[in-house]
């Protein structure tokens, strides 16, 4: 369990289960939170995650020197990004996954992205609590955060908690997305592979020649293959080889395509083995490497983006002009001529 969490947020009943927001103190300083993370404190790794899903100045001040301290111990895990329609299954690979990788002397950590209510703004947080057997496991990590009403599939500070948990000393990072369709490719720009779960007999197989999400993807697992189920799924990944070949450009290498089953725990070996192939694969070519370093660079503008648009926000100019598109009496392309002329720029 993440014991110690002081950024577990209550529910609050009068918003049907909605998050309650709550502050969270300043705490230890940088050398206290770096030093509980290189020792591998658990607790204190909850708590510096706090720190940077904060939207205080003070705190992101702070969070931001904890991860340039940080950023020499980072980099040597396997980033892993899982995404797929919901109902494939995700939590529950994931915990199968996560099991027989700690089984195997991993230690694991699990970033579980869950969607915010566009009404309240809450998140109920609950994949942890669907992964029993991985939340009691010594060797893993779980930590639950809000989407954040964030395009893309994942949450604000995914790639800082990405971070932290490598500095902890995690060397596999699982990172769970919404789950909300072919857009949902932001996860690709953080990860060093795509994961893609599809079901079989779900009416996706057709779905699969399109473009967006299946061509960042490096491998494609068609879960639930138990039971009466494999000879469907066995099915479903013929048609998604079939797909997958359609969509790669001439000498792309073709993403494999597997079956498995998270409740029988089969296919789990052959995933693990294609994912570190292709890990050393990029690691020996130094693709790795560019792949990373392109990954800054992403990240780099994110921020930019995600800066400019809150120091708009506080602003009362931008207010007052969001008011007036709102009553109708300015354009939408007006008001954004009127908000980038605020930032001096033509």
């Amino acid at each position: 369990m993440d014991e110690g969490r002081p950024g577990a947020l209550p529910l609050d009943p009068a918003k049907g289960g909605a998050l309650r927001t709550r502050s969270v103190s300043l705490g230890p300083g940088v050398e206290e939170y770096s030093a509980g993370l290189l020792g591998r404190n658990r607790a204190m790794l909850a708590r510096a995650i706090t720190l940077v899903e904060s939207r205080k100045p003070e705190h992101a001040a702070m969070a931001a020197a904890l991860i340039n301290h940080l950023l020499p111990h980072t980099g040597r895990a396997i980033r892993v990004g899982l995404t797929g329609v919901p109902g494939a299954g995700k939590s529950a690979l994931i915990e199968a996954l996560g099991s027989w990788l700690t089984a195997r002397g991993h230690r694991v950590a699990v970033l579980s992205i869950d969607p915010s209510s566009t009404r309240s703004g809450g998140s109920l947080l609950g994949d942890k609590t669907r992964m029993t057997r991985l939340s009691a496991d010594p060797n893993a990590f779980i930590r639950p955060s809000p989407s954040g009403l964030v395009l893309g599939g994942t949450a604000r500070t995914t790639r800082e908690t990405m971070l932290l948990c490598e500095a902890a000393g995690y060397d596999v990072v699982l990172i769970e997305t919404v789950g909300v369709g072919q857009s949902e490719v932001a996860v690709a720009d953080m990860t060093d592979f795509l994961l893609v779960l599809m079901l079989a007999g779900a009416g996706d197989e057709l779905q699969g020649i399109k473009r967006g999400l299946l061509e960042r993807a490096d491998m494609i697992a068609i879960t639930k293959a138990d039971g009466d189920n494999i000879a469907a799924c066995r099915r479903a990944a013929t048609q998604y080889g079939f797909a997958m070949h359609l969509l790669r450009e001439p000498g792309e290498p073709e993403p494999p395509v597997v079956t498995c089953s998270a409740v029988e725990g089969t296919g789990l070996d052959r995933i693990w083995q294609i994912i570190t192939e292709r890990q050393a694969e990029r690691e020996s070519s130094g693709a790795l490497a560019e792949r990373r370093a392109r990954q800054n660079t992403v990240w780099m503008w994110s921020l930019v983006d995600q800066h400019i648009r809150a120091k708009l926000m506080a602003g009362h100019a931008a207010g007052e002009i969001e008011r007036q598109v709102h009553a109708g009496r300015l354009s939408p392309v007006s008001a954004a001529d009127r908000i980038i002329g605020a930032l001096g720029l033509p």
